[in-house]
């Protein structure tokens, strides 16, 4: 359980990640 757990984080940490990535790329469209 704890392992599935685990995994299930790490999913959301990496779309998490790019989340964050890709509303950094519009921010700096949005400067230029």
């Amino acid at each position: 359980r704890l392992k599935r757990h685990r995994a299930v984080a790490t999913r959301y940490d990496k779309l998490a990640v790019r989340y964050e990535a890709t509303v950094l790329v519009a921010a700096i469209n949005e400067w230029l």
